[in-house]
C-alpha cells in the first residue's frame, strides 16, 4: 500500500426513502423530513409493523439501460444500478471510461430474498393431496421456474451489473458483511486505489429490507411497534426508543486518486483519510460489549493522524435498539466524548447492507453545505448513552472531518475518516 496516494470522492449517488438524488436527499435532511411511512408495496400480517423506510418515487426504468435487463434485476440490484448511474453523472464522467482496466467496482450487499410469488407455481406443482412432496421437485417444479431466476438474487449481481454497464475491467468485488457491508466496500475501494491497482472506483452498497419474507422474520429482531406515528418510530439514542425500523436504499460514490481527479479537472467533494476494521468475538452468543467499535475508532484515528479534538462529528450507526445504541454510545464516550454525533437512520431506518453508504452520504454533503443535519426524534437523553447527540435543527459544521461508524451483530465494526475538500 502506498500511504501517500490520496483518495478523493468526486461523485455521489443516493436512492433513499427521503429522496432520489442528492438534492432531494439533502433537502429532506435539513428540513427534518422522515421517510418512514406506512407500507404500500405489501401489507404485513396483523402482528408485524405495517411501516418502514420505503422508497415511494423510484422508477428503475429511468436508470436501467437496456430496459430488458430489468428481467434479471431484483429490487436491490435496481437500487444499486440507479445509485451508480447518479454518482457517475455527478462526477461528470464520460459515458464510457477511457481506461476501463483502471476502473473497478466494490459494492456491499446481503443475502437477497426472492419474491414469494415467483416460486409459488413451482411449489403448487409439487402438491399432492394437500401435501408438498419433495420427490416431485425435480420433474415438476423446475419447468415452472424462470431459467435465469437465480441471477436476480445473487449478492454479487449488483456489482456485476454496474461493472458491465460501465465496462469496468479493474478490481471488482462484493462484500457481504451484514450492516457493515457497504462501509467495508468503500474501505476496500479506498485500499485498491492506495495500492495503485485502479485510478477510479465505484463503491457503496444497496439493500431492500422492505420485503414480505424479511417482515415474516421480524420477530427475530427488536423492531419498533410505533404504528400510530411511523415517522417518529426510529429514535437512535433516545430514552424512549423501542427498536429498529426496516428500510431500503442505496448509495454509490465515485472514488479517485487525487492525481487522476486533478488531471481531468474534477471537483473534489471529500477526501478519505483512513479506514479501519475490528472484530469482537462472542462467547456462547452473548451480547456484544462495543469493544470492536472502540477499537475501530482508535485504529482509524491513528491511521488518519488525528487527535480527538480534530474530529468535527461522528456519523453513528445508531440502530435505535436498546442494547445496540448503548454499547455504541459508550464506545464513542470512551474515545470521543466531546464530539457531536448525528444518527441518519432516524430519517429512513435500517437499510441493511446499504446503511453505511447512504449514511456516509450525509457527511459528504454536510461538507459541501457546511451544515450538520440533526438526529430526528431525539427528545429524552438516555443516561446510558452519554454522548453529544446533535438534535433539533441543523448546526454549523465546525471542523470538516468526520468518522463514519458501522457495526454488525456478528461482532464486526468499521470506521472511516472523511475530510472536506
Amino acid at each position: 500500500m502506498n500511504p501517500g496516494r490520496e483518495v478523493v470522492i468526486t461523485g455521489v449517488g443516493v436512492v433513499s426513502p427521503i429522496g432520489v438524488g442528492q438534492e432531494a436527499f439533502w433537502r429532506s435532511l435539513v428540513e427534518g423530513r422522515s421517510g418512514v411511512r406506512r407500507l404500500t408495496s405489501f401489507e404485513p400480517t396483523a402482528d408485524l409493523p405495517p411501516f418502514g423506510g420505503e422508497i415511494a418515487d423510484f422508477d428503475a426504468k429511468q436508470y436501467v439501460r437496456p430496459r430488458k435487463s430489468l428481467k434479471v434485476m431484483c429490487r436491490d440490484i435496481q437500487l444499486a444500478v440507479a445509485a451508480a448511474d447518479l454518482a457517475w453523472t455527478d462526477a461528470h464522467l464520460p459515458a464510457q471510461p477511457p481506461h476501463p482496466d483502471r476502473l473497478g467496482v466494490v459494492l456491499g450487499a446481503e443475502m437477497i430474498q426472492c419474491e414469494p410469488e415467483e416460486l409459488a407455481p413451482a411449489f403448487q406443482a409439487c402438491m399432492e393431496d394437500g401435501r408438498f412432496e419433495f420427490r416431485h421437485w425435480g420433474p415438476r417444479a423446475m419447468p415452472e421456474i424462470f431459467p435465469l431466476w437465480m441471477l436476480k438474487y445473487l449478492p454479487n449481481m449488483p456489482a456485476c451489473h454496474v461493472g458491465i454497464i460501465r465496462d469496468a475491467r479493474g478490481p471488482t468485488n462484493t462484500i457481504v458483511l451484514g450492516e457493515v457491508s457497504s462501509l467495508a466496500a468503500i474501505g476496500e475501494a479506498f485500499r485498491v486505489i492506495q495500492r495503485g491497482q485502479a485510478d477510479l472506483m465505484l463503491a457503496g452498497g444497496a439493500s431492500s429490507r422492505i420485503h414480505p419474507v424479511l417482515y415474516v422474520r421480524s420477530p427475530l429482531w427488536e423492531v419498533s411497534r410505533r404504528a400510530d406515528a411511523p415517522e417518529s418510530a426510529c429514535r437512535p439514542f433516545d430514552q424512549d426508543r423501542d427498536g429498529l425500523v426496516n428500510g431500503e436504499g442505496a448509495a454509490v460514490f465515485v472514488l479517485e486518486s487525487a492525481d487522476h481527479a486533478r488531471a481531468r479537472g474534477a471537483m473534489v467533494l471529500a477526501r478519505i483519510l483512513a479506514y479501519a476494521e475490528a472484530f469482537e468475538p462472542r462467547s456462547d452468543r452473548g451480547p456484544l460489549t462495543g469493544r470492536a467499535v472502540e477499537r475501530a475508532i482508535q485504529l482509524v484515528l491513528r491511521r488518519a493522524g488525528l487527535s480527538p479534538p480534530e474530529v468535527g462529528h461522528i456519523n453513528a450507526h445508531g440502530m435505535s435498539t436498546r442494547h445496540d445504541d448503548r454499547i455504541e454510545a459508550q464506545a464513542i464516550h470512551r474515545t470521543l466524548p466531546e464530539t457531536p454525533v448525528t444518527a441518519p437512520k432516524s430519517y429512513f431506518g435500517h437499510l441493511g447492507a446499504g446503511s453505511g453508504a447512504v449514511e456516509m452520504a450525509v457527511s459528504v454533503l454536510a461538507f459541501q453545505h457546511q451544515l450538520l443535519p440533526p438526529t430526528l426524534n431525539y427528545h429524552r437523553p438516555d443516561p446510558e448513552c452519554p454522548i453529544r447527540v446533535a438534535a433539533d435543527t441543523p448546526r454549523p459544521l465546525g471542523a470538516a472531518t468526520a468518522i463514519k461508524l458501522s457495526h454488525a451483530w456478528t461482532g464486526q465494526a468499521a470506521a472511516l475518516v472523511l475530510a472536506g475538500p
